[in-house]
């Protein structure tokens, strides 16, 4: 079972069966269910995923009473699964969705209590505000309606905390929600990538691994923010094959192209009201503009926020595609028209992300058609 941001379970059910890691069986809040096809190994490198958990076991009848953590625990002592080891011990996580009659830490308590007993490990609770020990097997409880699920992590790490990720800013985006956005980009082809509010480099590290060919262009306002991209991409562009590549600095965009090896990345502090780069360069736009929840608007943005639009339609090639994260329920932007609508929920907000395309695009090929 893989657990994604709500909104994009077809899009990591879509991840899945395109990389023929499995079958995919059902949906559910949150819940991509699928039959691995091999070794679960490739599991693991699913970039739109938060989580793949192995179910041990499918409870129904779980109602809003309190019989229901009665239900669960009596489920936990069927569990059996032997790779557990005896230290540090287990852990346990639960959600629900709706309202019911007793707590997330009661259902973790009374799983992991009886999960302690079954296999032998022991159990560290979280209800006294403690966390537990690092190395614990992680367990989780999910319930939807009347079914609970019980399922165990089978990676050493939840997929959404990526290793590269050591630097961080404010309103830095969620990786997996990243690698959606870099998903519905259609990158295959992509010979130039650019995020004009790049933050700390997350869209664009996603990126990289659906565009191989591609040049992939970074700019912040902020030099905390691009100084955290460029650890960032190192740390990624060294994981990928354990040996270090050379990311470039940004200096003047206009006309660049891919010179020397290796040069994947190229990071740089500009105005996204002022993109320097020249015009109809770029195959694909990823953005996450800066909305003022947890970033405010600078530069140019601050007093116009429409000129990140009219940048962005300056510099994106006729055939071109921006995706963006989007709060705005004001239409489309200035000169774009959507392609594609994701609705998802992030935070206890639903921003949506949307496929834009150049508006003159559609009516050039209506002009030919006639």
């Amino acid at each position: 079972m893989a657990r994604s941001v709500r909104g994009i379970e077809p899009l990591v059910a879509a991840e899945i069966r395109n990389s023929r890691l499995g079958r995919v069986s059902g949906l559910r809040h949150r819940e991509v269910w699928f039959e691995p096809s091999g070794s679960w190994a490739g599991l693991t490198g699913l970039r739109t995923a938060d989580d793949v958990l192995l179910v041990a076991a499918v409870v129904d009848g779980v109602g809003p009473a309190r019989a229901a953590l009665r239900r669960l625990a009596a489920a936990a002592r069927t569990i059996t699964y032997p790779g557990v080891p005896a230290q540090p011990g287990i852990e346990v996580s639960a959600s629900f969705v709706g309202r019911r009659n007793y707590t997330r830490f009661e259902i973790e308590d009374a799983v992991g209590a009886e999960l302690a007993r079954r296999l032998g490990s022991p159990y560290h609770s979280r209800s006294g505000g403690a966390a537990p020990p690092g190395g614990c097997v992680a367990w989780r409880v999910t319930i939807e309606g009347d079914r609970a699920v019980i399922a165990v992590r089978i990676a050493g790490r939840p997929l959404h905390r990526r290793p590269y990720k050591t630097a961080s800013i404010r309103g830095t985006l969620h990786p997996p929600l990243a690698a959606a956005m870099a998903g519905l980009a259609r990158l295959a082809g992509a010979r130039t990538v650019l995020d004009p509010c790049c933050g700390a480099g997350t869209t664009l590290i996603e990126a990289a691994a659906l565009a191989p060919q591609a040049l992939l262009l970074g700019l912040d306002h902020d030099p905390a923010a691009i100084a955290a991209a460029r650890e960032n991409a190192r740390h990624a562009e060294n994981g990928a094959d354990g040996a270090p590549r050379r990311t470039a600095d940004l200096r003047v965009l206009a006309g660049a192209s891919r010179t020397g090896r290796g040069t994947r990345f190229r990071w740089g502090v500009a105005d996204a009201g002022r993109v320097p780069v020249a015009g109809g360069s770029v195959d694909r736009v990823l953005v996450n503009p800066p909305w003022g929840r947890q970033v405010p608007p600078a530069g140019e943005l601050a007093r116009e926020p429409d000129r990140l639009w009219r940048e962005i339609r300056r510099v994106l090639a006729r055939d071109g595609l921006v995706v963006a994260l989007s709060y705005d329920e004001g239409g489309d932007p200035p000169g774009f028209e959507t392609v594609e609508r994701v609705e998802v929920s992030l935070s206890g907000r639903h921003p949506v992300l949307a496929v834009l395309r150049l508006r003159e695009r559609r009516r050039a090929s209506r002009g030919r058609a006639g």
